[in-house]
């Protein structure tokens, strides 16, 4: 087995990879999800019979959705830029078979004609799903690299920047945080129950959870010898209690500044802490000192970084904010998609722009220019997503099938008991459903294996055809289980 030592070495100094490599693998996961749905679309147009069993259900799920992100961050992470256009050009040959084999009466004359009137339809607006999608894909995906990171398959410039870069698991950590920011209570218009005090100390109880776990981890990581990166976080610190810290403050400054403030609260949360690196010594205790004496000092990365991912945080609600809006017609969550891809272009620019005045990416500090590129990629791939969820809700509309979980459903005036029951079994058998069910279990079952894998097998020392068969059965084990859960109905809150 390697050395702890050698394992530290081999997952630090690395510089990241480009801001396009990043987006270019946004890409991915939106057309696999596009597949899955298309592939029992057709198969309902074949006259196949659904749902399948649950065991092909999950087969089905990890090969179309698991499986890909697995490879792409692996063996194919060299012509991923191929794989992706494969994909997208088998997608659009079946949609447009299905269009061409459509039953829906709406499928009568030309294609102009077809879209104007699905432009003009309504969609069911209880859910947002692909903001539910884009949850779970970033778990799945931290998922992925945690442990892909220790094997020699995993390229580097995928790995957690050093000092400054742009690494995908950089992104991974701070779209964690976006992906909470979405859908926290301020998000979803809850108003506060009580005084603010008595709201505060509420949501300071609430996340006892995430505390524990942090101690529950430091206690694992230190009693075991198992390897760490000290100048990630620190010597004791852990994204558990970042994911903490940042929502007690965050909550308290909901409570005191109007939710809809958000972004501006965020823009000057950002901007105040980049003056700060600046213009103090802060950046210099952050970088050279190498000392580790004393809480502070020992944990820096940490504790400081916290300030950023507030900033990430109230982005995210302010985006949360506006995407919870109730809309019913296909036509208003095009100009959403639209403002949402507008948005994260100009939040690109103000990267670039950002990067010139002041310093590169970094998530070691979580500085300005890494808000900036958090949100703008998080904005980019939420927008992929919905694109992918518009062109399946265009699919289901044409082909009258509206039972592929996790997805837009066209609006019907009144709904059957058969259809209900159809659409119920099918989201009981969506491994979508199952990891956003437990989200937090799958994060920790997740952080859990990684640890058990490093165990038992030498990961630095492990060949290609090893390292991807590791990762996939790592990867069906957990999705195995929260599937199960989820069939049965189990949620596990830890509060």
């Amino acid at each position: 087995m390697a050395s702890a030592e050698v394992k530290v070495a081999f997952v630090s100094n690395h510089n990241g990879t480009t801001l396009t490599e990043v987006s270019l693998g946004s890409l991915l996961a939106p057309l696999c999800f596009l597949s899955r749905g298309l592939f029992l679309i057709v198969f309902h147009l074949g006259k196949g019979v659904l749902p399948f069993s649950w065991g092909s259900h999950l087969l089905l799920d990890f090969t179309a959705l698991i499986m890909p992100l697995v490879l792409s961050c692996t063996a194919l992470s060299d012509i991923l830029h191929f794989v992706i256009m494969g994909i997208a050009v088998v997608d659009l040959v079946v949609l447009y078979l299905v269009y061409k084999n459509g039953k829906h009466p709406s499928v009568q004359g030309s294609l102009y004609s077809t879209i104007d009137r699905f432009v003009q339809s309504r969609v069911e607006s209880n859910l947002v799903p692909f903001v539910t999608v884009f949850r779970v894909l970033v778990n799945v995906k931290t998922a992925i690299s945690i442990l892909a990171v220790d094997f020699s398959v995993f390229p580097r410039r995928y790995a957690k920047t050093e000092m400054y870069g742009t690494g995908v698991m950089d992104f991974g950590v701070g779209a964690y945080v976006m992906a909470n920011a979405l859908v926290c209570p301020e998000a979803r218009g809850k108003d506060i129950q009580g005084s603010k005090i008595s709201h505060g100390f509420k949501q300071l109880i609430s996340v006892w959870p995430l505390v524990l776990l942090g101690f529950v981890r430091l206690a694992s990581v230190k009693s075991s010898g198992y390897h760490e990166h000290v100048t990630e976080y620190g010597v004791h610190w852990n994204f558990f209690f970042t994911l903490a810290i940042v929502r007690v403050v965050a909550s308290a400054l909901l409570a005191l500044f109007p939710v809809d403030a958000s972004w501006l609260l965020a823009l000057l949360i950002g901007g105040t802490y980049q003056v700060v690196l600046e213009t103090t010594g802060l950046k210099s205790f952050l970088i050279h000192n190498s000392e580790r004496t004393g809480f502070l000092q020992a944990n820096r990365e940490g504790i400081v970084s916290v300030v950023g991912y507030i900033a990430i945080y109230m982005a995210g609600v302010q985006v949360g904010r506006y995407l919870m809006q109730s809309r019913n017609l296909v036509k208003d969550w095009i100009r959403v998609i639209r403002n949402l891809l507008l948005t994260s272009f100009g939040l690109f620019f103000s990267l670039y722009i950002c990067q010139i005045c002041t310093e590169p990416v970094s998530r070691r500090m979580a500085n300005l220019s890494f808000c900036i590129w958090t949100v703008a990629q998080a904005l980019f791939f939420l927008s992929c997503l919905s694109i992918g969820d518009l062109l399946l809700l265009f699919s289901k509309a044409i082909s009258n099938f509206s039972f592929v979980s996790a997805s837009w459903c066209p609006y019907q005036n009144k709904k059957s008991l058969p259809d209900e029951k159809m659409r119920k079994n099918m989201d009981a058998l969506c491994l979508v459903q199952s990891v956003n069910r437990n989200q937090l279990l799958y994060f920790l079952l997740a952080n859990t294996m990684t640890g058990l894998t490093n165990v038992l097998i030498d990961t630095l020392n492990s060949n290609d055809v090893l390292a991807v068969s590791v990762l996939l059965l790592y990867m069906f084990m957990n999705s195995l289980v929260i599937f199960i859960l989820h069939i049965n109905k189990i949620t596990i809150k830890f509060w």
